[in-house]
């Protein structure tokens, strides 16, 4: 694969309300993993973030693009592409520069692309217009063909900043949550990229296989015709060499070309084996090729039900926190239970004191 990971993060993840354009939408339950991702074969940067098996994140860094940090641990920016706001809402103030950092670092590789691809097409395209005839025409650039990112951005995503942004305690981060709830949520994220990559290779080698069989079958009809001209050709060649063998008067020149005729017959039956031959390899990679469908038909159904039970696991991971969260509340009543009965039982024993010094007193006084 071309596009590779080359840094990454956990935050809360946030888009603009596409409505009121002012008030911030969670797209996720909790903090996930956002990561830029280089495409090589392209020359892009994108940052991409998924819930699950959902993409919340896929957005295309330009030159144009800015990351503001609108507080200590947020920082948002707008996809003129996506015709939205992303926000994110990050653990601590170092996380969110770290993000920033990386996100001026790609938006100025970025920059430095797309001046080396204008620089190709201006070189590519000035040839063209010296070769016909000497026309003054500007080159061809994405910028006036589709416009610049600046003449597509809206006017709501590029001038104004939402309003409001995420209240700093309205971020859900869970930090207190125990061993096994973060062993079940690392498990159940690993399977499932796990399971995705296997999936995008076996539609890597679908499209292959596809392709090789499309082609298969063409040149097996292709083959099958040229047989059919060939058995044609042969018939005749008999025919003829029946019609020169009544011919008595040319008797010597049939005797010649009939042996050419028998060559010809012999290397054509020759090319029909090969034919034939090639044609028996085709239909085993024709069914190499099934076999290969139906090993990614049962992968996507493990990798289906990879996914189940990867629901399941977010069930029980939501099961316990409520349980965690309800036996820290118990701790804490019975606590304030205890620390009540200590003061009651502190107020009994300073009562039993001043009994126990009293009765002493009557008994010297008596």
């Amino acid at each position: 694969m071309g596009e590779q990971p080359i840094f990454s993060t956990r935050a809360h993840v946030f888009q603009i309300d596409p409505n009121t354009k002012k008030n911030w939408v969670p797209t996720s339950k909790h903090a996930v993993t956002v990561s830029y991702f280089y495409d090589s074969t392209r020359n892009v940067y994108r940052i991409i973030s998924l819930d699950g098996s959902k993409a919340i994140i896929n957005s295309t860094i330009t030159p144009n693009m800015t990351f503001t940090k609108t507080s200590q641990k947020f920082g948002q920016w707008a996809d003129s592409r996506a015709n939205t706001v992303y926000g994110l809402g990050f653990s601590s103030e170092h996380h969110l520069s770290k993000f920033a950092e990386k996100f001026q670092e790609f938006k100025e590789a970025a920059r430095l692309a797309k001046e080396k691809s204008q620089e190709k097409m201006e070189l590519t395209s000035t040839p063209s217009q010296e070769s016909a005839g000497g026309d003054l025409q500007s080159p061809l650039t994405p910028e006036s063909i589709n416009g610049t990112d600046d003449e597509r951005t809206p006017d709501v995503t590029q001038n104004s900043e939402p309003r409001a942004e995420p209240a700093q305690n309205a971020l859900p981060f869970a930090h207190s949550a125990g061993d096994r709830t973060q062993g079940l949520s690392h498990a159940s994220s690993a399977i499932s990229k796990h399971w995705e990559a296997e999936l995008a290779t076996l539609k890597g080698n679908n499209a292959k296989l596809t392709a090789a069989l499309l082609e298969s079958t063409a040149n097996v009809k292709q083959w099958k015709q040229q047989l059919a001209a060939y058995q044609e050709e042969a018939e005749r060649l008999h025919k003829r060499v029946t019609e020169l063998e009544c011919v008595s008067s040319q008797a010597n020149a049939v005797h010649t070309h009939k042996a050419e005729l028998n060559q010809t017959v012999q290397e054509l039956e020759e090319t029909l084996k090969v034919k034939e031959e090639e044609i028996e390899r085709l239909k085993q990679e024709i069914d190499n090729a099934r076999e290969l469908q139906e090993q990614r038909d049962s992968l996507t159904q493990k990798l289906q039900e990879v996914e189940i039970r990867n629901k399941d696991l977010e069930g029980q991971l939501s099961d316990l926190e409520q349980r965690l969260e309800k036996s820290q509340s118990e701790q804490e009543a019975f606590r304030s239970n205890l620390k009540t009965l200590l003061e009651i039982l502190d107020g009994k024993i300073f009562e039993l004191t001043e009994l126990r010094d009293n009765l002493a007193k009557l008994l010297e006084c008596s």
